[in-house]
């Protein structure tokens, strides 16, 4: 590892611990040549996640954009901002779980749907109303009918 003060590539390890996540490493070193000390940070290198638009396009999985939609869908509702946070980490791990690096849309409308119904009805349908583009009232009650449906 190149030292950041004399540029010197030599340096050793001098304490190694993992992080309070433990998704990474803490590495103290040391220069060989001028003996000042350093911090480095050693993680497993991930392959991001691609979404797949309806139109065909792909973006790479934001983690904001979900957040920022859920907290839309539950807005003036009894939702904490913590539980859509652990509902949004739920979806990203399941998510970074797959074999497959690439994802609809779709799919993780689904799961964001998903999420919403255990936390909030109203957040739920309100994310559904825009997710499933209701076209008019009817397919919304058809909606609602269904939620009322699986309840009993």
């Amino acid at each position: 590892m190149k030292c950041p003060y004399c540029d010197t590539p030599d340096s050793k390890v001098v304490d190694s611990r993992p992080t309070d996540d433990f998704k990474s490493i803490r590495r103290r070193r040391e220069c060989n040549a001028c003996g000042k000390r350093f911090t480095t940070y050693e993680k497993v290198e991930e392959i991001p996640l691609r979404v797949i638009k309806r139109d065909g396009t792909r973006q790479s999985f934001d983690r904001n954009k979900l957040l920022y939609g859920m907290i839309r869908a539950s807005e003036k509702r009894p939702v904490s901002v913590h539980s859509i946070e652990n509902a949004v980490s739920r979806i990203e791990k399941e998510l970074s779980n797959r074999m497959d690096k690439e994802i609809t849309t779709m799919e993780v409308g689904d799961m964001v749907m998903d999420e919403l119904k255990k936390l909030d009805e109203v957040a739920y349908v309100r994310f559904a109303s825009v997710y499933r583009q209701f076209k008019d009232i009817n397919t919304f009650m058809e909606e609602l009918k269904r939620i009322i449906e699986e309840e009993e």
